[in-house]
């Protein structure tokens, strides 16, 4: 049950330091190094092309086709924050738009996540504000209901608790939890370390077929092998 009505403005945020070590990850590789887990639902999408941040998040619960809460919770927002945006219901609205953008980088925001619609692209991406949203939709909003800032919110689909890291990039939006964060961080850089020298090999013409073994195991599985170079390889 979500707590209507209601600003917390005393958050934990995860550390600079481990934002700032997860930021050049990219999401893909922060999903792995979590186990596979922390993505938001693919429908999420940059509003335009190289759209990309990493921040930590400032959670709003919305009222469907309301933006009330989203000036509320800009009071809340410090550098290198994100907003983070969930809806009491599926809502595809128009909450968000330039002159927000605006207001909210002007208190050190680094972008918004919003599982609802968003308006005035152009200017987004003229300011270099970026946006994840459900929909690109020039609806406009009321401002007649309160919803929530600063409580967990499930955003298209995941949890995202205030503080909570949130990084997205053109394949998506993921979230660590802020106690994981170094954690994550520490696993996402080995990985990025060992894919540097799968690169490399890849590069110099060795198959995937090789590097993880995998030619016993598709033979147990029953793959056969019909005439041609691959036959004599089989």
């Amino acid at each position: 049950m979500y707590e209507l009505g209601v600003v917390h403005q005393d958050i934990s945020r995860a550390s600079r330091t481990d934002v700032e070590t997860l930021t050049p990850l990219g999401v893909s590789t922060i999903h792995e190094a979590m186990g596979r887990t922390g993505l938001l639902r693919p429908y999420i999408r940059p509003v335009y092309h190289g759209a990309a941040f990493c921040g930590t998040a400032v959670t709003v619960l919305l009222q469907p086709g309301d933006n009330w809460m989203l000036h509320v919770a800009v009071e809340q927002v410090g550098p290198g924050d994100v907003l983070v945006a969930a809806c009491t219901t599926e809502n595809e609205d128009g909450f968000f738009g330039e002159l927000l953008a605006t207001s909210a980088r002007a208190r050190g925001a680094v972008g918004l996540v919003i599982d609802g619609g968003c308006r005035d692209v152009a200017a987004l991406e003229k300011m270099d504000f970026p946006v994840f949203s459900r929909a690109v939709n020039a609806k406009g909003t009321v401002k007649a209901t309160l919803g929530s800032v600063n409580i967990p919110v499930v955003c298209a689909g995941a949890l995202v608790r205030p503080g909570d890291v949130v990084a997205a990039d053109a394949d998506g939006v993921v979230v660590v939890p802020a106690e994981q964060a170094a954690e994550v961080a520490a696993a996402g850089r080995r990985r990025e370390e060992n894919e540097e020298g799968k690169r490399e090999r890849f590069a110099a013409g060795e198959l995937g077929l090789d590097m993880y073994g995998m030619r016993e195991p598709l033979r147990a599985a029953g793959l056969r092998y019909v005439g041609g170079k691959q036959g004599e390889q089989a």
